[in-house]
């Protein structure tokens, strides 16, 4: 079941996200989040944009969520997007569908540049971007410093 996220998913968000931090170079974070910290993380990026959690046997395994691309007002109609998975649940078209659903909404209020970094390489993040419609439009080199070595960070970005 795809819904809004509410900050009570802290908790099951953390445990998705996490185990990118600790075990990845998907994510530049480095220190483990707390509950309380990604609630607060929900209710501020609600206030804007939608934040959305898939939901399977009552447990969330999946989230994806928009956010401000930069702070300057002429960039107020672009954002940025991420999206999660519980690494036991990739493969089986719940990310697209949380990304679909994020896409319609973000048509829906009038944005109009989507954009997703993806830390490289990344073939799972970039055959979803891809499959929705997202373009590659940049590529930087060794720009992330995770897991002693160097990461590239490639953009994708989709216009609605």
């Amino acid at each position: 079941m795809l819904r809004d996220a509410e900050p009570s998913d802290g908790d099951a968000i953390c445990s998705i996200y996490n185990e990118y931090i600790l075990n990845t170079t998907i994510t530049f974070e480095e220190t483990p989040l707390q509950a309380e910290e990604m609630a607060s993380r929900i209710r501020l990026v609600m206030q804007s944009y939608p934040w959305l959690v898939y939901e399977k046997d009552s447990r969330v395994v999946g989230y994806a969520y928009a956010g401000k691309w930069k702070e300057r007002s002429a960039y107020r109609y672009s954002v940025e997007t991420a999206i999660y998975m519980d690494s036991r649940h990739v493969g089986k078209g719940i990310g697209t569908q949380l990304m679909k659903e994020l896409l319609n909404r973000l048509k829906a209020v009038s944005l109009h540049s989507v954009i997703s970094g993806i830390a490289l390489p990344n073939p799972a993040s970039i055959a979803l971007c891809e499959k929705l419609g997202f373009k590659k439009v940049a590529h930087f080199s060794e720009v992330g410093y995770k897991k002693n070595r160097w990461v590239d960070v490639g953009y994708w970005e989709l216009l609605l």
